[in-house]
């Protein structure tokens, strides 16, 4: 988990001192997180997801063990103290299948940033998340926690689970619980890599649970009400319609990832909020407020993608239409 973000971030830092003129800075940036990217690949990777590695006897620092075991035990319980001696810190996952394991990847893949990292490993471990934690029927599921978030036939992704055994005994905390704010960062991020069926098989069980006999449907609480997390929900516009715009650059991005013709969705930039649609051939964008200025359109549908020039100014009230002919016949 950390290590993906760890990577999406110096990708990130990449792009931003590139912006700047910092090549040396750039390259330092992109240095590192082709390294980090080989370690989250080779390392962490099991041949179905990403895992953790729980580092401990083989810190270099051999008093930060001894500080944390004083920590945690406060030197009277001798057997968590051994517990601690076998397994290391308490509140690990290890081999666990975790469902923001790549939580990182995810908000790069949001942002157009791209990673050193193997997209086929991302997208084998967001099958391996749908596969293992996803349960169309929670009756089984014994969470000790707050069973309060999905319980009895509700459907809902649970935080993690251990497919291959070797679940810590003292685990970390909440890691049975059912999070709406994972459940969309997870439907989200399969949207993204194409696994849309699966994205909204989650987004369904969510809407499920809080359809409002139950609960408040305008309230997914987790660790308390109106809780920041379900905004993750939001990410739900990107994923589905592929809309993104760089004011930087002025170019728009949009290849919406459902068959359904017209297909309109909201949008919000820094600059003006509208809405963007697809109708046949032609691609329109509605201003409501502000103003939207574009130099070109990234049109993508499955795997290919358009750029048609498209210099335009948009301000509030106006809609500008452009045919998109030639990007449609070559997607076909």
């Amino acid at each position: 988990m950390t290590t993906s973000c760890y990577v999406a971030a110096l990708s990130a830092m990449t792009l931003l001192a590139t912006e700047l003129g910092e090549t040396t800075d750039a390259q330092a940036y992109a240095d590192l997180a082709k390294r980090g990217a080989a370690i989250l690949d080779t390392e962490l990777f099991n041949g179905e997801y990403y895992q953790q590695r729980v580092q401990w006897k083989e810190l270099r620092d051999q008093t930060v063990v001894k500080h944390v075991e004083t920590l945690a035990t406060d030197g009277t319980n001798s057997e968590l103290l051994q517990l601690l001696r076998e397994e290391g810190p308490r509140y690990q996952y290890g081999a666990g299948c975790l469902s923001d394991g790549a939580i990182g990847l995810w908000m790069a893949a949001l942002y157009g940033v791209k990673t050193p990292a193997d997209q086929a490993k991302t997208r084998s471990t967001l099958r391996s998340i749908f596969k293992h934690n996803f349960k169309p029927d929670l009756s089984d599921h014994v969470c000790t926690q707050r069973p309060g978030y999905a319980m009895g036939q509700e459907p809902g992704l649970i935080l993690c689970t251990w497919p291959r055994g070797e679940q810590p005994t003292i685990p970390f905390v909440y890691s049975d619980e059912v999070w709406t704010g994972i459940e969309y960062q997870v439907a989200t991020h399969l949207n993204l890599e194409g696994m849309v069926e699966e994205g909204l098989t989650l987004v369904r069980a969510i809407r499920s649970r809080y359809e409002g006999h139950v609960r408040n449907p305008f309230n997914e609480y987790e660790c308390g009400s109106y809780y920041a997390r379900a905004l993750a929900s939001y990410a739900l516009l990107g994923s589905l319609s592929g809309f993104r715009y760089s004011a930087a650059t002025q170019e728009l991005w949009f290849g919406p990832k459902l068959e359904a013709r017209p297909f309109r969705v909201f949008f919000s930039t820094a600059s003006g909020f509208g809405t963007i649609s697809l109708d046949g051939d032609t691609v329109a964008v509605n201003v409501i407020e502000g103003r939207l200025q574009i130099q070109s359109l990234h049109l993508t549908a499955g795997e290919k993608t358009i750029t048609i020039p498209w210099p335009v100014s948009i301000a509030a009230g106006e809609t500008k239409k452009i045919a998109a002919n030639r990007a449609s016949a070559a997607m076909k």
